[in-house]
């Protein structure tokens, strides 16, 4: 008996198998497109929708009027998000070996996408192994002039100009209108920030030794008295002012880093932050977003004084690697990430000369897209005691601009 009922149902089991089959072929013509029309117009609407704001955007940049920080959802959303751990696996996955005949194909389509000039790559396609080896390609020899003027500081990478500007009092870099973060912040309390620039040149300049040794900036000061060469009494030069740049890089721009003028790199510190992405939309949203975000920071003295460059990481890879310091790994797994952490730091050259990097030399990589802080000194006179100070430095450059490394950032004078 169980041997015919299994015969049976052995039996019938492919026509129901068979009936199955022509039903669900039945439903196709009806599910099938019922499910891609929903998927396209879905993605029309949060496309409309990104178009809507991007419009609107536009509209307020040219009316003049400059939207506020306003954080929404999604950056609350990021907030949850391991990006971290994504961003390695962002990596690791971009990392992986190519087909050579795929290579030319997936490295188009990038540059395609994301506005990559190809005249400018350095090697044949088919010799970049993976989407990550083009991401961080060199250029053919010449694609970047250096300018030529000694007066002049240079853009260290290829992007577009979000803030540029004077440090004013409070010494804060505005990230979007209505907020603003501060410099000490973004380099860290132990940064030797030349606050001294703000004060009048008769200050004593032992007393500012005593109060920022207070303050913890034990670092520079370290080198400073082991070569006192370094430092110069400020009673002994002009007062000079102190200014920034906030550069972002997309993702089809050139993504290494070059030394903007001839300096001493004294030290390094890495913080180990955050990953969020650093796009317009980021910097509307989310607060503190570059003192948040891991970062590596340069810190050293040029012609004109203190000298900063702060490489910020961002979604994705979210690495940095140093070409002055090849050993240091950035995005590495932890097991709690705490805010208050003090950052890995580096003195270079203990006896205080430091590491000497010439104007338009590379100094670092991303790995993916990002943002540079720049932060130095620059000759500045002052027009009366009860005016704001008449800087001989002046930006060739305004919010907004897109700008290639190389390109002078500004010029100034001797006096």
């Amino acid at each position: 008996m169980k041997l015919n009922k299994t015969r049976n149902f052995n039996h019938f089991f492919p026509f129901n198998r068979r009936k199955m089959h022509t039903s669900s072929q039945g439903r196709n013509p009806f599910v099938v497109p019922g499910a891609t029309v929903a998927t396209i117009l879905m993605l029309g609407a949060l496309h409309a929708r990104r178009m809507y704001n991007d419009k609107k955007i536009e509209e307020a940049k040219e009316s003049g009027v400059e939207l506020e920080l306003q954080p929404d959802v999604k950056a609350k959303f990021l907030n949850m998000l391991p990006l971290r751990s994504i961003s390695r696996f962002w990596g690791s996955l971009t990392s992986t070996e190519l087909p050579i005949w795929l290579r030319p194909y997936a490295h188009r389509a990038w540059a395609r996408a994301f506005h990559s000039n190809l005249e400018e790559v350095a090697l044949p396609l088919d010799q970049y192994a993976s989407l990550k080896d083009f991401f961080v390609r060199a250029l053919k020899e010449g694609s970047r002039p250096i300018d030529s003027d000694p007066h002049s500081l240079v853009s260290p990478v290829d992007g577009t100009i979000m803030r540029v500007g004077e440090l004013k009092e409070g010494v804060l870099i505005e990230q979007v209108k209505g907020f603003s973060y501060s410099v000490s912040s973004l380099l860290g309390s132990g940064s030797f920030f030349p606050l001294i620039a703000a004060k009048e040149a008769s200050e004593d300049s032992s007393l500012q030794e005593k109060n920022l040794r207070d303050e913890g900036t034990k670092s520079w000061w370290r080198i400073s008295l082991a070569s006192p060469k370094l430092r110069e009494s400020s009673s002994s030069r002009p007062i000079t002012g102190l200014f920034y740049c906030v550069i972002y890089l997309g993702l089809g721009d050139y993504h290494r880093v070059h030394s903007p003028v001839d300096w001493n790199v004294l030290l390094r510190r890495h913080f180990s932050g955050r990953l969020y992405p650093v796009n317009e939309r980021a910097t509307r949203t989310i607060k503190n977003l570059y003192v948040e975000n891991e970062r590596v920071v340069l810190e050293g003295r040029w012609q004109e004084g203190y000298m900063a460059i702060a490489a910020i990481g961002a979604t994705s890879i979210g690495s940095i690697k140093l070409s002055i310091e090849p050993d240091l790994r950035t995005n590495q797994p932890r097991k709690k990430l705490l805010q208050s952490e003090a950052p890995e730091e580096r003195v270079y050259e203990p006896e205080g000369t430091g590491l000497s990097v010439k104007k338009g030399e590379e100094v670092a990589v991303f790995n993916m897209g990002s943002t540079v802080v720049l932060v130095f000194q620059a000759l500045a006179l002052k027009k009366q005691e009860d005016e704001a100070s008449l800087s001989e430095f002046r930006f060739c450059v305004d919010k907004g601009d897109k700008i290639r490394m190389g390109e002078a950032l500004g010029r100034w004078h001797d006096l």
